[in-house]
This record gives structure tokens, C-alpha cells and sequence, in this order.
């Protein structure tokens, strides 16, 4: 192949899949190199925006209100102690927390990100309120029944076993509590259906960008809430909502403060944000999927039948 092609390749190209460990060691360098970019150019919100109508520009603004149209649409009224699973630098614990004056943790594999969420909170008058820690979420550090609102916001891509995802998640709701899980995820599938090859090649390359393992669909994540005995269900795809922020942070990187910003924090970021493109291409095809998922934990243990 031509150098240019064999850049690209090494980019974005196809390796074998990361181990577990890997893609720990992975995701916690990744964000420890990439928060603070991201930060000085989006702000504290590491995730999309809320884009309705679609043609805003308050793009922080539009990540702010990504939250209360999510807890909007969750029916979350109220919250006593929340935890952040998945946190980045704390944005979303920290507007919990003014929002419903309660109390929130986070947990991230970043060491980088905890200890600027922490910093944060203390700025922010939050430090009784919000506390930030490096933990796996497969194995979190908390009591069982410990949550009455369990919030999940664009990390469950992350998690290698998404078995063990939904389990620790309902096992530290209380009965009762709320769980919340916003997601990427590809197409649902037919019964016997796969994806083709051209779409695995895709998610192929986004994985080795983001350090994502295997993708999953809304419906599976349905299925395991289900076999846990979760009540009222539900889920919707706002991939419509969300897309024009690629197009947003495409546009973003392109400023010299980014492309300074990327120069300085390596090759890993770099590659992150090229692979913004492969995500819109994703979406346009009808691949990938932005999904929400609520449910409420039981009372009761599900009965074994």
C-alpha cells in the first residue's frame, strides 16, 4: 500500500480484539491524555448535547441540557444519593447534585479524571456533596442497595462484559431505584441475523480509536434488564438528537487551539478524533445507535421458575 494508506491503517487499521486489561490500561491513559483538551475547549460535560432544534450552536449549553431531557424522559423527580458510573470529570454528578441537592459518587478508570473532578467540586462549593474515585465499575466499591438513582451516560460502550455491567448496576440500586443507562450501541438485529462484514470492519476501527470491546444492540441491553426483573422498561434511540454534535466536535478540532491541543496529547487522541468521522458515518448508515434505557430495580428478588 501507499505511506498515506499505511498511516491511515496504522490510524484506524484491524488488530486482533484488546483483553480486559488491555482495554483498562487503554480507556485510563486514553482519558488521562485527552480530559484536559477536552475540557479546555467543550468544558466539563464529556459526553454529546441535546440538539433540538438541530441547528443550535450553544453546544455546551446543548450537553447541559442532554442531562435534564434524559432525567426528563427517566422521570426522575427526586434523588437522595446517585452514583456516576463512568463519570469523566464529574459534570453529570455535579448538575445531579445542584439539581436535586443530593448526594452523588463517581468512579472512572482515570486517575487524572477523579482527581479534576475532585478539584472541581471543591470550587464549585460541591466537595460535601461529590466525591470522585478510581474504581472498575465491573466491581465497585459500594454497598449493595446503596443508589436510588444509578446513572450511566455514555460508558457502557466501555464495558467488556455487559452482563457484569447490568449486574453491579443493579446491585448497588436500591429496590425500588432508579437505573439509567445511555449507550452506543449498533442496529438491533433479527433473530439469526449478524452484522455484515463491512459493518463489523467499521466498529473494528471506532473499537481500536476509543478503546470500546464488542458492541451490543438496545434490544440485548433490554433482554438483561429483563432477566434481572426490572420493572417498567423502556428505551428510545436519539440518534437523531445527538448527531450534529460529530459534526460539532469535527468542526472544533480543526481550530488551532485543538490542533495544538491534539499535537501535545499524543497519538491515541489524535485518533480519537478522527474517529468522530467513522461514528457520523455509522449513524448515517443506520449502524450505530445512541440508546436510552430506564428501568426501576425490584422490590422483591425475581422469582426462579
Amino acid at each position: 500500500p501507499s505511506r498515506p494508506r499505511r498511516l491511515l491503517q496504522k490510524l484506524l487499521g484491524r488488530n486482533k480484539e484488546r483483553t480486559r486489561d488491555e482495554l483498562k490500561l487503554g480507556i485510563a491513559g486514553f482519558y488521562d491524555r485527552s480530559s484536559k483538551l477536552w475540557e479546555d475547549v467543550w468544558g466539563e460535560h464529556m459526553h454529546h448535547g441535546y440538539y433540538v432544534p438541530e441547528d443550535r450552536t450553544d453546544h455546551v449549553q446543548a450537553q447541559i441540557d442532554l442531562i435534564d431531557e434524559v432525567l426528563k424522559w427517566a422521570q426522575v423527580d427526586s434523588c437522595g444519593k446517585a452514583v456516576d458510573v463512568g463519570c469523566g470529570i464529574g459534570g453529570s454528578s455535579r448538575h445531579l447534585a445542584r439539581k436535586y441537592n443530593c448526594q452523588t459518587e463517581g468512579v472512572t478508570l482515570s486517575p487524572y479524571q477523579a482527581a479534576r473532578g475532585n478539584e472541581l467540586a471543591k470550587e464549585q462549593g460541591l466537595e460535601g456533596q461529590c466525591h470522585f474515585q478510581v474504581a472498575d465499575a465491573l466491581q465497585m466499591p459500594f454497598d449493595d442497595s446503596s443508589f436510588d438513582v444509578v446513572w450511566s451516560l455514555e460508558s457502557g460502550e466501555h464495558m467488556p462484559d455487559k452482563v457484569q455491567f447490568v449486574n453491579e448496576l443493579f446491585r448497588v440500586c436500591q429496590p425500588g431505584g432508579r437505573i439509567i443507562i445511555v449507550t452506543w450501541t449498533h442496529r438491533d438485529l433479527d433473530e439469526g441475523e449478524t452484522l455484515t462484514a463491512r459493518e463489523e470492519r467499521l466498529l473494528d476501527k471506532i473499537n481500536r480509536a476509543y478503546y470500546l470491546p464488542r458492541w451490543c444492540s438496545g434490544n440485548d441491553y433490554v433482554k438483561l434488564l429483563e432477566g434481572y426483573g426490572a420493572k417498567d422498561v423502556r428505551r428510545e434511540d436519539w440518534s437523531y438528537i445527538i448527531a450534529p454534535f460529530w459534526k460539532a466536535v469535527i468542526r472544533s478540532s480543526l481550530n488551532f487551539k485543538s490542533v495544538w491541543g491534539l499535537m501535545r496529547s499524543g497519538f491515541s487522541t489524535i485518533r480519537g478524533a478522527y474517529a468522530m468521522l467513522l461514528m457520523l458515518r455509522g449513524y448515517k448508515s443506520g449502524l450505530i445507535k445512541f440508546d436510552l434505557l430506564t428501568c426501576t430495580k425490584p422490590t422483591t428478588e425475581p422469582s426462579e421458575e
